[in-house]
């Protein structure tokens, strides 16, 4: 006879109290689907393509418009609240001072996976679509392509696209065009 084992899954809400109390770590975790989970830690490739595209979408255009949130919350629903490696959002006067930024104040996520792909194509990737999140890229270092994902349908994307250098990342909705080549060293 299989035994039921039931599971207690935690609100944000809940995550925020548990952080406040101090009986969360600061770093290397994040809440999805109601569970906390460990993040895989980060590798010299993975920082480095982080802080590539920070400086490059820092000198890009239009970043009056918006703000680059590097590695910070994104609530996407009662139940996930994932760290992107790199959330572009609507910018507001207070900088998102008083509430964490929610699924609608994207414009577009990105993850930078090196041992983390499956993870952020299987798990992220739905959750970013669910939420309404417009535009997901996932740089893949395995594979050296960047996978451009547009228009979000239910749990999944309309559109998937694979960049390779020689190619140009081009974020809808944004002034925001990158030579891939910049990217993926």
């Amino acid at each position: 006879m299989a035994v039921q084992v039931k599971k207690r899954l935690l609100t944000v809400e809940e995550y925020h109290k548990m952080g406040k109390a101090g009986i969360l770590r600061e770093k290397g975790i994040e809440l999805i689907n109601g569970e906390i989970i460990e993040k895989s830690p980060i590798g010299s490739k993975h920082a480095a393509v982080v802080n590539l595209l920070n400086e490059i979408l820092f000198e890009k255009p239009g970043k009056e418009d918006a703000i680059i949130s590097i590695q910070n919350p994104v609530q996407l629903s009662d139940l996930s609240e994932p760290e992107p490696d790199i959330a572009i959002l609507k910018r507001t006067k207070d900088r998102y001072y008083y509430q964490l930024p929610k699924a609608k104040d994207a414009l577009l996520v990105i993850e930078v996976a090196d041992t983390s792909v499956e993870y952020d194509r299987e798990i992220k990737l739905p959750l970013y679509a669910e939420s309404g999140i417009p535009e997901f890229w996932l740089i893949n270092l395995e594979e050296n392509v960047i996978e451009v994902h547009r228009e979000p349908m239910g749990n999944a994307y309309k559109f998937r696209e694979l960049l390779r250098a020689g190619d140009v990342a081009e974020a809808r909705g944004l002034e925001l065009s990158i030579p891939v080549a910049e990217i993926l060293i």
